[in-house]
């Protein structure tokens, strides 16, 4: 049976599930934080110090005023009653403090592991997980959310421990003195109780709207700032800040309606502490006149209830970042729990030296279930020879690509190399023999040295100077203040195009692999550096494998083989001559670009 969202079986759904879902939270947080078991334990010792210690003191400050002031009269009582107040004082202080730092420090080493786990995970996730999330509401969850925990954790935590034992350690002090009065004010405890669990359930709902608005505002400020050249070119700039005008507003406003609630909270937890306190003076002034009840028991009283109120109050004023805290928390572990991609089969073999063979074998691949992407697909590519795969937008060429250093699993057929289907080879093996430059290459900020061995991160500096050189690049670097030692920007935000392309292929070069991909690799160059990556790819191509996927058409003419592919099936096979003969998708395609722009140069040369 389907639930509608405002049904009444979808809200007892999410009565059910929700506290399930934070109750998960918490004990994996607290599995979390296992290894530091030791620290915490003597966390936990240095709390029962300080609230014996803080249950200790009103009894001190009674008996000195029963005793010593109204009792006795003794100054040297009272004088030895002041020394042992300052005492449990001082022991409270640095037991506090004690227990702040072992407590805080385990949270920030667990924190610190718990980060790690998560660029872990990223790392090992499939890449169809980053095609359906935004980079910047990642990011969010990355730096953002475990931010959010990091507060929690160094400042609240803490003090959320000490104030529970400090409640238990003031209601056992109450019992020991006078039961009945202690019970008296224990009627507002069921309250008490019921405030707070009305005020959590709203700021459960409140902050995860927080935290998944704020994702929204950072996908979309990430978002803004990498497209910023785009969006002036298409006059988006006023557009592109109203949309982000309006989900600032939503994440404004969401954060305002859970402050909202849990402003609310401590005045609601002021009016009880108040009742608490007219209940201790009226009935205990009643106890006290009927002489049932000391004037320094009635003073301790006054002083516990204040100090009673007061752990709730802390928990009070933590609250909103305990909640964000939770809220955060849960939209970690959304990612942690996400299945990582495949590992290699347990047969899975370690791939030597390899020819180069290259066999689709009825292959199936679909991003999204039910919408083939490649239909069908079979071809078989002889070692070290150019094949091109040309073809319409969308039609697959590039999905073609991705599957053999396996980026993703087909869904049914196999990719073979050499014969053997990749998914029986370690992936680590078969990704050293690739390289694959793409239409829209990323470096890495560092030097221009560092992203050209980036493949191979022990090449000494004359092996990435001869890459250099092999692409034509080595004069413009040489030319730079720094040289090879020149930082970048991210993304290679210093260096045009052409240049970003260039140290890609010399990246690839340097990597020496035994079969090159080239993803439209050319297709945004200008001419004359396009004329300089034909050159050295004359002698990068030889005699290995090279798939290339065209959009020049006239760069492959001279290629071994073409596959024309068409809506993930090949319509077509064959060289260049043939296939203008043959007058299929191919000519067509030829005609109409040659239209509309002149031929250049081919990408290889003929022998």
């Amino acid at each position: 049976m389907s639930r509608r969202p405002g049904s009444i079986q979808a809200m007892a759904a999410m009565i059910e599930e929700q506290p399930q879902d934070r109750g998960r939270v918490l004990r994996r947080l607290v599995g979390e934080l296992k290894p530091f078991r030791r620290a915490i334990a003597v966390g936990l010792a240095l709390v029962v110090v300080t609230s014996v210690a803080q249950g200790v003191a009103p009894w001190v400050i009674s008996r000195a005023i029963d005793r010593d002031i109204v009792g006795h009269r003794s100054l040297t009582g009272l004088g030895w009653s002041m020394l042992a107040l300052f005492a449990i004082y001082a022991v409270r202080s640095l037991a506090q403090q004690a227990q702040t730092l072992s407590i805080s420090g385990s949270g920030q080493r667990m924190l610190a592991g718990l980060r790690q786990k998560l660029f872990e995970q990223m790392q090992r996730l499939p890449l169809g997980y980053f095609d359906r999330h935004p980079v910047g509401d990642l990011m969010s969850r990355v730096v953002s959310d475990v931010g959010t925990l990091n507060q929690f954790l160094s400042q609240g935590l803490s003090q959320l421990v000490g104030a529970v034992f400090s409640l238990a350690g003031i209601l056992l002090a109450m019992l020991l003195l006078n039961a009945r009065l202690a019970l008296v004010c224990f009627t507002l405890v069921p309250v008490m109780l019921l405030t707070t669990a009305v005020f959590a359930a709203r700021a459960r709902t409140a902050f995860r709207k927080t935290r998944e608005t704020v994702g929204e505002v950072t996908a979309d400020l990430q978002e803004g700032i990498v497209g910023i050249r785009e969006a002036r070119a298409f006059n988006r700039t006023d557009l592109n800040l109203e949309r982000f005008r309006a989900r600032n507003a939503a994440n404004r406003d969401a954060n305002v309606a859970a402050v909202g609630i849990t402003s609310a909270f401590s005045p609601a937890l002021d009016v009880l502490s108040t009742l608490a306190t007219a209940l201790v003076i009226g009935y205990g002034g009643w106890l006290a006149w009927n002489r049932q009840l000391s004037i320094g028991l009635l003073v301790a009283f006054l002083i516990y209830v204040q100090e009673f109120f007061r752990p709730v109050q802390i928990a009070a004023s933590i609250y909103t970042l305990m909640q964000s805290a939770f809220a955060g928390s849960e939209r970690i572990y959304a990612i942690l729990d996400e299945t990582p991609e495949p590992l290699d089969e347990s047969g899975a073999v370690e791939l030597g030296s390899v020819a180069g063979r290259i066999t689709f074998d009825h292959v199936v691949f679909a991003y999204d279930e039910g919408r083939p992407v490649l239909r069908d697909l079979s071809f078989d590519l002889a070692p070290g020879k150019l094949v091109a795969v040309v073809g319409r937008t969308g039609a697959g060429k590039t999905t073609i690509a991705s599957l053999i250093p396996r980026f993703y699993d087909v869904a049914s057929g196999a990719v073979r190399l050499d014969g053997r289907d990749v998914r029986g080879v370690q992936r680590e093996s078969l990704r050293r023999q690739l390289a694959i430059v793409p239409q829209e290459p990323f470096l890495f900020a560092g030097t221009l040295a560092d992203n050209i061995a980036y493949g191979q991160p022990g090449a000494t500096r004359d092996e990435v100077e001869a890459a250099a050189r092999t692409v034509g690049i080595h004069g413009f670097i040489a030319g730079l203040a720094r040289g090879y030692d020149t930082v970048i920007g991210e993304a290679g935000g210093t260096l045009s195009h052409g240049q970003r392309q260039l140290v890609a292929f010399a990246r690839a070069v340097l990597a020496d692999p035994r079969i090159l991909i080239l993803d439209e690799a050319t297709s945004n160059v200008d001419t004359r550096t396009e004329a300089l990556i034909q050159e050295a790819l004359a002698t990068l191509l030889a005699g290995r494998t090279s798939l290339v996927i065209a959009h020049r058409l006239s760069t492959i003419r001279h290629a071994d083989v073409i596959l024309v592919i068409d809506h993930g099936r090949l319509v077509e096979q064959g060289a260049h001559d043939e296939l203008l003969e043959a007058g299929g998708l191919y000519a067509e395609l030829v005609r109409k670009q040659f239209r509309e722009a002149p031929a250049t140069q081919a990408l290889v040369a003929p022998a």
